[in-house]
């Protein structure tokens, strides 16, 4: 483990790492590699899922010890033969989105800082740690950009942001407040004095009770990017556009959003149209000839 996280320091999922070798510790500390078999595995995996855990989170847990376990074997020569890990099965759930009236309803709920940092978020897609830790040195108001480091994103790759005209507005409400961090909140230091202190974490428990006020459920700050790729889906961006915008290494990823938009496919549909409107016509008009002549026997 020790090794494993010296290697791997670099890693934009280094914390997760961490959070995830600590439970882990509980659990395989004391045993050698050869002790860690398929067996153990999967009572390990039983009981992160006894706690609660989802098959997902599981999972991200299980592929951290299979990644593990394969360095050891093929890099370090720790390990004869690592053992085959076994993952459960996840259930692909819908995309949770808002629509723009649950969003508005939402952000008539949270404080300043975190309306404006809903706001900017709905407007860029930009994932959490990016916003909450977003500085004026990143931001170009004149030309109307912002960017993202490698270092701070997900996918290790510099993002451009354009911003537009919501985003822009949201910007110029926070200028002056701090020299250095955009998002931030007033709070009294250790002499009482008020000051303006950066943001570390927007899903707060202010979040949370916004939430329940607004009435929305099942959501989480995350679910901010999703429903600002949907609206841009919606509205007709093309997903290769949206990858780009979103700093997605894989087009794969974009395509779970492509249901939102199948107007493109309205040409291709229309080419087996059958013209059932004339049939529904025409059997209509000779229900009402039958129905006629019947009437007219009867008398």
């Amino acid at each position: 483990m020790v090794r494993w996280i010296e290697e791997t320091a670099h890693k934009a999922s280094h914390e997760d790492d961490l959070c995830h070798l600590r439970w882990l510790d509980t659990h395989l500390a004391g045993l050698s590699l050869d002790d860690i078999d398929r067996d153990r595995l999967d009572q390990v995996a039983k009981s992160k899922r006894q706690k609660g855990a989802s098959n997902a989170t599981t999972n991200r847990m299980l592929a951290l010890v299979r990644a593990i376990l394969r360095r050891a074997e093929r890099e370090w020569g720790w390990l004869e033969r690592a053992p085959s890990v076994r993952l459960l099965p996840e259930s692909k759930q819908r995309i949770r989105w808002l629509t723009h009236a649950e969003a508005d309803r939402l952000i008539g709920q949270l404080p300043e800082h975190l309306a404006d940092m809903v706001r900017f978020s709905l407007s860029t897609g930009l994932r959490e740690a990016n916003v909450t830790g977003l500085e004026w040195s990143q931001v170009d108001l004149e030309r109307r950009v912002a960017w993202i480091h490698p270092d701070q994103a997900k996918a290790r790759r510099a993002i451009g942001v354009p911003l537009n005209t919501d985003a822009v507005l949201v910007l110029r409400r926070w200028e002056g407040r701090h020299p250095q961090r955009v998002f931030v909140y007033q709070r009294n230091n250790t002499q009482g004095e008020t000051e303006w202190t950066p943001i570390t974490k927007a899903g707060t428990a202010a979040w949370k009770k916004a939430l329940k006020r607004a009435a929305i459920e099942d959501f989480r700050w995350h679910d901010l990017r999703h429903t600002w790729a949907s609206w841009h889906v919606q509205s007709g961006t093309p997903l290769h556009v949206l990858q780009e915008l979103g700093g997605w290494t894989s087009f794969e990823m974009v395509r779970k959003y492509a249901h939102l938009a199948p107007e493109h496919l309205a040409e291709h549909a229309a080419r087996i149209e059958t013209g059932m409107r004339t049939l529904d016509s025409g059997t209509s008009r000779a229900s009402e000839t039958c129905q006629e002549r019947f009437q007219h026997s009867a008398c």
